[in-house]
């Protein structure tokens, strides 16, 4: 037995699938096997409307499944009381999303300091941290600039600072060079390389040729279905990727 048997996987699903009530009653992803191992770069591809939000829902504990088994850090989570799920959400998981979502009126440091409410660090602790995570993403000397001042790639990395200032087990993006253009992303995936060559378990959602060229494992998700394999169709000329 190998030292990576020892250690439980990341993501476990069992049968994990979700179904919202009707009339009609709508499957909106089909009972799925999935493991994702520590330090695994996986990128999920699909078209609109497959069943890509419903999974990062999911995963990221923000819904339950209707059935099946998630056991996250090998801990099963599918039963857990949603006090629980928070603090897990909180403490293990960071997510980056297409739209930053930053508060227009905190600098870059205190958006970075918000995400350890959560996460039970001590106060004296959160501003050192913060500044370390800003630091990780190449913005140590924009600690006290809002984000009304910053371009686009810019609130991204305090995005990214602050998904990984709880040092999360599980780093969750959601299209996250979406709103880039085509440099300013490209910037933004060599962050991510460097990140995921640190160790970083990293399962990203994207639409981006270029993206899932870079990842270790891609997976098709269509009507609902995950299928290991596949391949992110190329944007128009002049889209951002």
């Amino acid at each position: 037995m190998s030292a990576e048997d020892l250690v439980p996987p990341v993501i476990e699903l069992a049968a994990v699938h979700r179904t919202y009530p009707g009339p009609p009653e709508v499957t909106a992803l089909h009972p799925t096997n999935l493991t994702v191992r520590r330090g695994d770069y996986l990128v999920v591809v699909g078209p609109s409307g497959s069943g890509k939000s419903t999974l990062l829902n999911l995963l990221g504990l923000l819904d339950r499944p209707t059935g099946g088994s998630y056991r996250l850090d090998g801990v099963d989570v599918s039963g857990l009381p949603e006090r629980d799920r928070t603090a897990l959400r909180g403490g293990r998981i960071g997510f980056v999303f297409q739209a930053f979502h930053l508060l227009p009126h905190r600098t870059a440091l205190e958006n970075v300091m918000l995400a350890q409410i959560y996460n039970g660090t001590p106060r004296s602790a959160r501003r050192a941290a913060a500044r370390a995570a800003l630091s990780q993403v190449g913005l140590d000397h924009r600690t006290h600039a809002l984000p009304t001042t910053l371009s686009g790639g810019e609130r991204q990395r305090v995005a990214v600072a602050r998904a990984l200032v709880t040092a999360p087990a599980l780093l969750l993006c959601d299209e996250p060079t979406g709103n880039l253009d085509s440099t300013t992303a490209r910037r933004l995936l060599e962050l991510f390389d460097s990140l995921h060559a640190a160790g970083l378990t990293i399962v990203m959602i994207t639409h981006s040729a270029e993206v899932a060229r870079r990842a270790q494992r891609i997976v098709t998700i269509s009507d609902g279905m995950l299928r290991e394999g596949g391949r992110a169709e190329p944007a128009p000329a002049g889209a951002p990727t």
